[in-house]
């Protein structure tokens, strides 16, 4: 499901490599912004209904939409578009708690977020028969603001939550047949989710591997808490993802979320979509 677009700077997604390369990847607009979605997945288990990511949903306000180019679609929209209503979730399993995955948790329901604040209104749960499962480093970190960024981990998308989240330590099955794992880097507390599928296993993996042209070991984040942490998680998650024939869904892909990993005739490994 595709839960909103939106734009971040080249240089930001792409980290140390140099925009000369980067932006025959992606191109970019007058303001170097990179078009991104924010995808995730609904999943069936257990009779249960299983929420992966949230996107940024519709907490903004028109100076903060124009920085990012918010679309003005939001996880609930998605799922309306294949009857599924919010209060049918039963589980929403994030990767981690930035705004653009994490935003979509709450909602003022479209009224003026500064106004809110202003008031002290405290958003509305999106999904209120949900637990949110998410790794006890991330909820801890996101709390406390750990983040070189100052304005991600947002406390209108977390406090409202609150009493419903569950919390887990390291890798670990929430539901049958879905499992989670740490993927250090990006965040201390990333997790990836491993999805036992007819067709094999399906991985969304977050912003490890964010877009297609994220395989290269050096292609990461600037906004990545642990760099070299994100080149070692990489090395060890490629090889099995092409080994074991994973089916991925990439979180901020545009074009071909749906991809496999194979061995590159150079070296390294490169992404073979899935139309």
């Amino acid at each position: 499901m595709q839960a909103g677009q939106f734009r971040l700077d080249g240089g930001g997604m792409f980290g140390i490599i140099p925009k000369s390369i980067w932006s025959r990847w992606m191109p970019s607009d007058e303001m170097n912004r990179v078009g991104l979605n924010t995808n995730c997945l609904l999943l069936e288990r257990a009779g249960r209904r299983v929420l992966v990511e949230a996107g940024c949903g519709d907490k903004w306000t028109e100076k903060e939409r124009g920085i990012y180019q918010l679309e003005r679609r939001t996880v609930v929209d998605a799922l309306r578009e294949i009857d599924v209503e919010p209060e049918s979730i039963d589980t929403v399993v994030m990767t981690h708690l930035h705004f653009d995955h994490a935003g979509g948790l709450t909602s003022w329901d479209g009224r003026d977020p500064a106004e809110m604040v202003a008031t002290g209104t405290s958003p509305r749960v999106v999904f209120p028969n949900a637990e949110i499962v998410v790794q006890r480093q991330e909820w801890d970190d996101a709390l406390a603001n750990r983040s070189t960024m100052t304005r991600t981990y947002l406390r209108t998308h977390l406090d409202p939550i609150a009493d419903r989240v569950r919390l887990i330590d390291g890798p670990q099955e929430v539901l049958p047949g879905i499992h989670v794992r740490p993927l250090v880097g990006h965040t201390w507390g990333m997790q990836g989710i491993f999805v036992d599928a007819a067709e094999g296993t399906v991985v969304f993996p977050g912003d490890l591997l964010p877009t297609i042209h994220h395989t290269h070991a050096s292609s990461s984040p600037a906004y990545d808490m642990l760099p070299f942490e994100t080149m070692q998680t990489k090395a060890a998650f490629l090889p099995q993802a092409a080994d074991e024939g994973w089916i991925l869904v990439l979180d901020h892909e545009p074009d071909t979320p749906r991809v496999r990993i194979s061995p590159a005739k150079h070296g390294g490994y490169e992404v073979v979509p899935i139309l």
